[in-house]
């Protein structure tokens, strides 16, 4: 594998912490799960995962800010670790095996080492700012060539979402556009289209952490990552992932 940096390498033990612990709790029959104010689940795992990670953090960054799903904090200037302890804790707790931690540093606003760890697929990805994007059997990530819509494989989350925070038309046009769509979800929608297995994921609504470390994945391998409106950013509260060569293509059908 090839070399990587002080801050990458300690994103990829960040991450192994997480998969001890995510691991021995995947399926556990003793799964606490509680529901947030948002109506969304969260169970001793997310909270776990990120407890040790913060503390692994603290201990090695002192000063460095942290951002995560249920512990909170803020992204603002300087150094700040954004972590989302489990990604898709809806698959967790039902025991579907697409889940995964997420875990960044963001300078400035900016994702600068990302890693995306989803033990029970036995798949890791991770990149870091200039370096390319790679998985943990040192493949290098490349985005796909397909340069029409006619062509294009899409994926999304729940079709809901795009009732409540976007516009289901809007999503439809699309669609109707592609040549396949699936609804991959989550985290894993975006790191495919960085291995270039498909070639568009967009998600109406999400947060940060969700995909501060999946933008430079995405980004390293080639593509390109926004928010719907075409924004250069992990904070617009929507994401869209494409190889780049759809990517106008994409924001006009979502747009129209």
């Amino acid at each position: 594998m090839r070399t990587v940096s002080s801050s990458l390498d300690f994103a990829l033990r960040l991450a192994d912490a997480a998969d001890e612990i995510t691991s021995a709790r995947f399926r556990a029959q003793d799964l606490k799960v509680a529901r947030k104010p948002d109506r969304t689940p969260v169970t001793d795992a997310d909270t776990a995962v990120e407890d040790t990670i913060r503390a692994m953090i603290t201990e090695r960054f002192p000063d460095d800010d942290i951002a995560g799903e249920e512990r909170g904090g803020e992204i603002g200037s300087g150094r700040t670790w954004v972590i989302d302890p489990i990604d898709g804790t809806k698959n967790f707790l039902r025991g579907v095996p697409a889940w995964a931690t997420l875990i960044s540093l963001v300078i400035d606003r900016e994702p600068v080492v990302g890693v995306v760890s989803a033990p029970a697929l036995a798949k890791r990805w991770f990149a870091e700012a200039t370096e390319g994007a790679y998985t943990d059997d040192g493949r290098k990530l490349s985005v796909s060539g397909v340069l029409s819509l006619d062509d294009a494989y899409l994926s999304t989350t729940h079709l809901g979402s795009w009732v409540d925070f976007h516009s289901r038309e809007a999503y439809l046009r699309l669609v109707d556009a592609c040549w396949e769509n699936r609804a991959f979800g989550d985290f894993w929608q975006h790191c495919l289209v960085a291995e270039g297995v498909i070639d568009v994921a967009a998600e109406a609504i999400v947060n940060p952490w969700d995909v501060a470390a999946v933008e430079i994945i995405v980004k390293e391998a080639g593509g390109r990552f926004t928010d719907l409106k075409g924004t250069d950013t992990f904070l617009g509260g929507s994401a869209l992932s494409t190889n780049g060569h759809l990517h106008d293509a994409v924001l006009a059908k979502l747009s129209s």
